[in-house]
């Protein structure tokens, strides 16, 4: 069974920082990147970051960049988000998305992160 499993949410104060892993598991694996979108409330779900599988290029929204990074680890198919310096406008939950996969773009359950004082 293929699975998309989402991990490192949680309460923050700004300014401290959060890990966010996502992890394929259960069937051959090949796709074109591997990401985070989040969504806040009474917003719409937007972009955050991905990576290129093979080129391992990553792409970050304006906001984030030089406070979020994103890497990957091919060997057990696994993208993680440290996110730092975060601000309450980061309050979301956050979603990992796997495009161009052979079962097509998948998606994780969604974790929670809130950035409050």
């Amino acid at each position: 069974q293929v699975q998309v499993t989402e991990s490192g949410g949680g309460l923050v104060h700004p300014g401290e920082s959060l890990r966010l892993s996502c992890a394929f598991s259960g069937g051959p694996f090949t796709c074109h990147a591997m990401g985070w979108y989040r969504e806040a409330p009474g917003k719409e779900r937007e972009f955050v970051a991905d990576v290129g599988w093979t080129n391992e290029s990553a792409v970050y929204r304006d906001s984030v960049k030089g406070r979020f990074t994103l890497s990957r680890d091919s060997g057990v198919n696994t993208v993680y988000l440290q996110m730092d310096s975060l601000k309450p406008e980061d309050t979301a939950v956050y979603y990992c998305n796997i495009d161009g996969t052979i079962w097509g773009d998948l998606w994780g359950q969604g974790t929670q992160v809130t950035v409050s004082s």
